[in-house]
């Protein structure tokens, strides 16, 4: 299900402090990148993702296939840095950057 505005506007205000934890260089989407992609999802829900990769529209590119493959939704771009998000059914209250924000 889309993010509705509201949403995407709580989590950019969340997403302004954390720091990138995955990193996607020109190996492009590795199998080691899709597995540590899919464990910060999990664990933290909203991430911030490092796209090391010149070209504008190969940075598009690759973050709609991250974004596929992830199952998850992007909530915002700014230049060469996304946030992305993808609920997690049983959230760990610990770790989730959405609960940590609410609490």
């Amino acid at each position: 299900m889309p993010l509705t505005n509201e949403q995407k506007k709580e989590y950019k205000s969340i997403g302004h402090h954390l720091k990138p934890v995955l990193t996607v260089a020109d190996n492009g989407l590795t199998e080691g990148v899709l597995a540590e992609l899919d464990r910060a999802l999990n664990d933290h829900e909203l991430i911030k993702v490092q796209l090391r990769i010149a070209e504008r529209d190969a940075r598009q590119g690759l973050l709609e296939e991250l974004c596929k493959a992830g199952r998850c939704e992007l909530v915002q771009t700014i230049g060469k840095v996304a946030l992305v998000y993808r609920k997690n059914a049983k959230p760990n209250r610990q770790l989730s950057n959405i609960h940590r924000n609410q609490a």
